[in-house]
């Protein structure tokens, strides 16, 4: 049998990021042939309510890294907005895309 819990994600002081990953070690058992998975946990953080867990845009994902290692990346899925280049210049000025910070909350469970 598996086991379950929660963990968090940091992208980072304000502006912060797209992509954060955090690993889950300890998990005697989980070997590549487990399954796993991983959700937003809405409860509240030093930096975003239990609302914000519930309706920000992130995506997380829960893979095999190493026997006993859980790794869960969790991304920004909101539309990137920013233009790739300035008008006048036509220089590469943007593109980055929309970035998330602070800590988030993330459920995981493996069998």
């Amino acid at each position: 049998m598996g086991a379950s819990g929660t963990t968090t994600v940091d992208f980072g002081a304000f502006p912060g990021t797209s992509h954060a990953t955090v690993d889950v070690t300890g998990q005697t058992g989980f070997v590549t042939t487990s399954e796993v998975e991983a959700w937003i946990q809405p409860v509240a953080t030093a930096d975003h309510s239990a609302d914000e867990h519930k309706v920000e845009t992130i995506k997380v994902v829960a893979s095999y890294k190493v026997d006993g290692t859980i790794t869960i990346d969790a991304f920004n899925t909101s539309q990137l907005n920013e233009p790739t280049f300035g008008p006048a210049a036509q220089n590469w000025v943007g593109g980055k895309g929309t970035r998330l910070y602070g800590v988030w909350n993330v459920g995981w469970a493996w069998n």
